[in-house]
């Protein structure tokens, strides 16, 4: 598939140099639609954003790895996220969404494919909490596989979900910051719950999504990613979060890429971009 130019040409050349090794650990992949059709009860259609796209995307900001999460307008289907990681396996690898209809002959197909955790939603607009018998039965058969569960919760969601979060046998993954609003600062309620998270061995918190918390030039992020970066060392990582499902409006990579040396300095945007995905999602 040739990409149209001026898909890129929207997009600021960030300033920022980004290590070799940096790894996006929040990106999609959408569609194309007529060879990998959207779930029947999605909630949202996205404009297709395939692999070649996100490729592209990538080796214009300097990106040399990628973690391609499935999004639920996708739901359980896969194909469309490890047709992306089998084009390139030592470049990417995977977040799955799944059910307890999923054998292991199906969890070992994945993971040979690059797979190494599973996804779930507890956003309100996505459709809530899951259904928690799916989601502990999902979590028993994966405790033992060295994957992890990454929890997508809005920032009101962290506090009603705290004990079931804290009970979790395995690593878990909060993305997007929690989602907790940026203009309310680092005394708010929801972001002080987060960082009680943060003290337990098996939390890990992405620094993506300063679109999602906060409006350009995004800075009342920079003060929430870089407390976490400093809670947690070498349980960070960050991501595009391309091409932004559901987004309160229209986000550039190259300005979010230009956000990471106001986050942390060298030696920290070092772990949070190269070492720490290297390590959770066993990149050569």
């Amino acid at each position: 598939m040739t990409v149209d130019p001026s898909f890129l040409a929207k997009r600021r050349k960030p300033a920022f140099k980004l290590p070799p090794g940096a790894t996006d650990a929040h990106c999609h992949v959408f569609g194309p639609g007529d060879k990998f059709p959207y779930a029947p009860n999605r909630r949202y259609t996205p404009e297709d954003a395939p692999k070649e796209m996100l490729r592209a995307l990538h080796d214009y900001l300097g990106i040399s790895r990628a973690v391609i999460v499935q999004a639920s307008c996708h739901g359980i289907d896969n194909s469309a996220m490890m047709d992306c990681l089998a084009s390139d396996p030592k470049r990417y690898r995977g977040v799955a969404i799944v059910d307890d209809t999923f054998t292991d002959k199906d969890f070992d197909k994945l993971h040979e494919g690059g797979v190494r955790g599973v996804r779930f939603n507890f956003i309100k607009h996505l459709g809530g909490t899951p259904d928690m018998d799916v989601f502990y039965k999902v979590i028993d058969r994966i405790k033992g596989r060295g994957w992890h569960v990454v929890l997508h919760l809005g920032g009101a969601d962290i506090i009603p979900n705290m004990e079931t979060i804290k009970k979790l046998p395995l690593t878990f993954v909060i993305d997007h910051m929690g989602r907790v609003p940026a203009k309310d600062g680092l005394d708010q309620a929801p972001f002080k719950a987060l960082m009680e998270l943060a003290k337990l061995d098996n939390c890990w918190i992405k620094v993506c999504g300063a679109e999602r918390i906060d409006f350009p030039p995004y800075d009342k992020a920079v003060p929430i990613a870089h407390a976490i970066i400093e809670a947690l060392p070498t349980r960070t990582m960050w991501g595009t979060d391309f091409p932004h499902p559901n987004a309160s409006h229209e986000a550039d990579e190259g300005e979010l890429v230009d956000l990471l040396p106001k986050f942390a300095d060298a030696a920290a945007l070092q772990r949070v971009l190269v070492d720490n995905p290297a390590r959770l999602y066993n990149f050569d």
